[in-house]
């Protein structure tokens, strides 16, 4: 009886063995961290887009390179948000809902990561824009701080100091006009900080017009400007509205210095058109700096062109991402938050740290358009 019971258990065995060697193998899931890059890669800001992605997708590559982040490979999906209010939405919205991410590269334009930044603090899910310099991206209406967004790139009420103080100080201004478009978060607040800052300075703002997105003949707002005869002419738009304003400016004869901000940044911007102009950037391809020129070399041999700031500020927002879940030592989206907020790293635009509100502390930089260039003019420390 003992013999055939322990036959039967042999038996068993043995085909236990055989129906494991047969079987499909369970293989474990390969661990990965997995990140959204969203932007305008479709549109008149399209150039925006590509560059922030070209930037994020470099420092993932190179991280991957390394081993990842806590062992675990970087995988990343890419989102069209457009520049647009609902198109940011619903690409977060298919980010975080379908595409199961935790952690969010961008957006662009502050007019996106604004209902992306609403949508993300909801579910929890970490934003790092490279780019949107609106204060609304990190605070809310009641000037409380979104626990899980940031960003790399220095904010409006800063760069509209920038330049009134360069207007005020470097080129002797006394008076100023200012065009904006009124349904642009980015471009409205960059003009109204202008003209805080500007006449806080002692100058005054001759003529303050708007236009609407669709605009593209500014006879009338120019004509005022002509009559005004300004010292300075600030046009904080996009590059291709500085283009065709910049254009219709100099036709008109308007003499006034052109001043803008980083929305000028664009390898598409009409360099005749701005010619003689000034804007506020987050770096220059011409600084010294060892990780700038390092940054600028491997970029130029991956993808054949000098970066833009929007190719910088990419990189570093991914940095601030990777660096933040490094810091946690655990893929947490509530850890990494709170690591964000004392991690301390150097990015290509300069060493960050973040203050109470999710803003870098940097410096800025002033580049001049000139004969066809764009030189380096001077930094501003905050």
């Amino acid at each position: 009886m003992k013999r055939k019971f322990w036959s039967l258990v042999s038996l068993a065995l043995v085909l236990a063995l055989l129906l494991s060697a047969c079987g499909p193998k369970a293989t474990p899931a390969p661990k990965s961290i997995k990140i959204a890059i969203l932007g305008p890669l479709t549109g008149a800001n399209a150039t925006f887009g590509a560059s922030n992605r070209d930037g994020a997708l470099m420092a993932f590559e190179e991280w991957n390179a390394k081993g990842g982040v806590l062992g675990m490979q970087i995988e990343w999906v890419l989102g069209d948000s457009q520049c647009d209010p609902k198109a940011g939405a619903d690409a977060a919205k298919k980010a975080i809902d379908e595409d199961k991410v935790k952690y969010i590269c961008g957006a662009v334009c502050s007019s996106e990561s604004i209902p992306i930044s609403q949508y993300a603090n909801e579910k929890h899910v970490v934003q790092v824009s490279g780019t949107s310099t609106n204060p609304k991206v990190t605070v809310d209406d009641a000037g409380k701080v979104k626990p899980f967004t940031f960003r790399v790139c220095f904010i409006d009420p800063f760069q509209g100091l920038v330049m009134a103080k360069f207007a005020l100080n470097n080129l002797k201004a006394k008076t100023a006009a200012v065009v904006l478009d009124v349904g642009n978060d980015y471009i409205k607040g960059l003009a109204e900080f202008f003209k805080q800052a500007f006449e806080a300075g002692g100058g005054k703002v001759v003529v303050w017009e708007s236009f609407v997105k669709e605009d593209t003949d500014f006879s009338a707002i120019l004509a005022k400007v002509k009559d005004a005869n300004p010292d300075v002419f600030f046009i904080p738009a996009y590059y291709d509205k500085v283009n065709l304003i910049g254009a219709q400016a100099k036709q008109k004869g308007i003499k006034a210095a052109l001043l803008g901000g980083d929305g000028w940044d664009s390898a598409d911007l009409d360099r005749t058109a701005a010619d003689g102009g000034y804007f506020s950037n987050h770096y220059s391809p011409e600084d010294t700096r060892p990780m700038v020129v390092d940054f600028v070399a491997r970029y130029k041999a991956k993808y054949g062109t000098v970066p833009d700031a929007l190719a910088a500020l990419g990189y570093d927002a991914a940095l601030a991402i990777l660096n933040g879940i490094k810091a946690a030592g655990v893929d947490d989206p509530d850890k990494v938050a709170k690591a964000i907020e004392t991690v301390k790293f150097e990015g290509v635009s300069g060493m960050i740290t973040f203050d109470p509100l999710h803003n870098p502390i940097k410096s800025a930089a002033i580049l001049h358009v000139t004969g066809g260039a764009v030189k380096f003019e001077a930094s501003v420390a905050p």
